[in-house]
């Protein structure tokens, strides 16, 4: 029900623009290319859906075999900021990453970049407007933790653990964002590490810590 309904928003909303284009003869170029805008717009949008719903039914239907190498995770947290920089800035947000240089880590890197992906996304959601959100991470002889934090509404508690479930939404100012399906993506992936992942909320600070061990 949830899918149906995201995947039809964007969709009626990319056939209505599309239609106005091809009915409306006397458009101004800048109508033009207004409205090809917000038509690519919803349609990276379905597919950003889509995308989801494919690899969630895939990490519940299938056996996943993960993929390990050695990656530096410090590099890939750093590169990970550099990329949300228009998003950050949007929101007027910053982002402070503290890390030991070099971090090495043995994971699926493709599949760990998506879990701190959706961390990191969740946060510039649910964060108030003009705050900062820290990434910290370090290293012990047999794990690796990862801290999260975010400034926005406290999650009430009976709320914490349902949050990673598949389809459940937080509401924002804006109304319901996203699919409700990143953090459960996220903890399929942690566990596949043998790894966890959990959530603290209070007094507006929201904290993910993802636990990994060290191979």
């Amino acid at each position: 029900m949830y899918l149906a309904h995201d995947l039809k928003t964007p969709l009626a909303s990319t056939i209505s623009y599309l239609s106005l284009l091809r009915d409306e003869k006397q458009i101004s170029e800048e109508l033009r290319e207004k409205y090809l805008s917000i038509s690519l717009s919803k349609a990276e949008r379905l597919e950003d859906l889509i995308n989801e719903f494919l690899e969630i039914a895939r990490y519940s239907l299938s056996n996943i075999t993960l993929q390990y190498s050695e990656v530096n995770l410090t590099r890939m947290l750093e590169q990970l900021v550099y990329e949300f920089q228009p998003v950050l800035d949007r929101k007027g947000l910053t982002c402070r990453l503290v890390a030991a240089d070099d971090i090495l880590l043995k994971c699926d890197a493709d599949r760990i970049q998506r879990v701190f992906d959706n961390l990191l996304r969740n946060a510039v959601i649910y964060s108030y407007d003009g705050t900062e959100i820290a990434i910290e991470a370090w290293r012990s002889k047999d794990s690796l933790t990862l801290k999260f934090f975010n400034h926005g509404g406290t999650i009430p508690k009976e709320r914490l653990e349902r949050i990673f479930e598949q389809f459940y939404r937080l509401d924002t100012e804006y109304g319901s964002s996203g699919t409700g399906l990143g953090l459960a993506i996220a903890r399929k992936i942690i566990t596949l590490h043998k790894g966890t992942i959990t959530v603290e909320s209070e007094n507006d600070l929201t904290v993910f810590t993802v636990m990994l061990p060290v191979l």
